[in-house]
């Protein structure tokens, strides 16, 4: 099982970006994915994910510029970051809980992130 992240950049504050996650392999079910980022010398951070019964949720400093969504038949993850700041800056991560058989163990995967770069 791979996820590959995708779709980050540089952008001006204030602009928009749109990170894909693509998990592909042997995968049976996606039982959870979110979006997590780090800036340097910071430690990683939850952005947003999807909780039980399909709803979302996005971290506070987040809220209102950023929204998840996912396209469960193509099995992939977006992140649209709308008005973006400079202290958006980070690499984002993006992570999945995934069984690869019918009642396998559910195992946490990250993808190799990409870098956000917000400039002021």
């Amino acid at each position: 099982v791979q996820l590959q992240a995708s779709g980050g950049g540089l952008v001006q504050a204030g602009g928009s970006l749109r990170l894909s996650c693509a998990a592909s392999g042997s995968i049976f079910r996606i039982n959870g994915m979110g979006w997590y980022r780090q800036a340097p010398g910071n430690q990683r951070e939850w952005v947003a994910s999807f909780v039980s019964g399909g709803a979302t949720n996005e971290a506070d400093s987040v809220k209102g510029r950023f929204t998840i969504s996912r396209d469960d038949a193509k099995n992939m993850m977006y992140l649209q970051m709308n008005s973006l700041k400079p202290e958006d800056t980070a690499v984002y991560y993006c992570n999945a809980v995934i069984q690869t058989v019918p009642g396998g163990a559910r195992r946490t995967h990250w993808g190799q992130g990409t870098q956000v770069t917000v400039s002021s």
